[in-house]
């Protein structure tokens, strides 16, 4: 679940502020940079994430949706299920069918992560620590700390702490280096204020966002827009 806080807002609104944590610096990228070119993948931010309080109390949200194409088709979350409609028309502008993908990865199960996984019966789902093919389920040892590899350009690893099976996607050799689709691991660029309140434990969390931030040179965040680190 997430909250209304204002950081993430303010990422939607496409500020350019600059973020420092520790060692690393994170510079919020604009709407108009959600796409990452590269080979054998590219990277597509279909839908930036959202959290916007509302007046009374409540807020509005909804997870980031990603889409990778190479030798394999990959999406990464697929919104909630008030998302079927735009993620269907969105993957026709984009030439492809439900049926073309290949590999569905869930962050973790929070409803507007995984709110359209029955749009894809046909694909490899990995969801948290889960990975099956139709009713069966593959060994893996993502629950062990090591990386669930689709290929030697992208792996899901486990990036636990919001939840205690939440896992990322990480992606070399794009134009703008390795990028790692982080789910909620973070919120947004700046999410400093906020993540701690949403995080099951917060030890583990600041492990794995230590982790992402070492590693990865794009970060594209649950709820905002993508992020570049730089490293002093």
């Amino acid at each position: 679940m997430h909250n209304g806080t204002g950081p993430c807002y303010a990422d939607m609104m496409g500020t350019d502020s600059e973020v420092f944590s520790g060692q690393f610096q994170t510079v919020p990228l604009s709407e108009s940079q959600l796409d990452f070119p590269g080979k054998p993948y590219s990277l597509s931010v279909l839908k930036a994430g959202y959290c916007l309080p509302q007046t009374d109390g409540t807020f509005r949200a909804d997870g980031t949706i990603t889409l990778i194409t190479g030798p394999r088709t990959i999406l990464v979350d697929t919104g909630g299920p008030w998302d079927r409609d735009f993620l269907l028309k969105t993957l026709k502008e984009k030439g492809l069918e439900p049926r073309d993908i290949n590999v569905v990865v869930g962050t973790h199960g929070h409803s507007d992560h995984v709110g359209n996984l029955s749009l894809f019966p046909t694909a490899v789902m990995i969801v948290g620590y889960d990975i099956s093919d139709g009713d069966t389920y593959r060994p893996n040892q993502l629950a062990e700390g090591h990386a669930y590899t689709i290929d030697e350009h992208v792996s899901v690893v486990p990036s636990p702490g919001h939840t205690g099976q939440h896992v990322s996607v990480q992606v070399a050799g794009t134009s703008a280096g390795t990028v790692l689709v982080a789910g909620d691991l973070f919120e947004c660029c700046s999410d400093e204020d906020s993540w701690r309140d949403l995080s099951m434990n917060t030890a583990v969390h600041e492990v794995s966002r230590q982790e992402a931030l070492r590693t990865a040179d794009v970060i594209i965040p649950g709820h905002g827009l993508p992020f570049r680190v730089l490293r002093s």
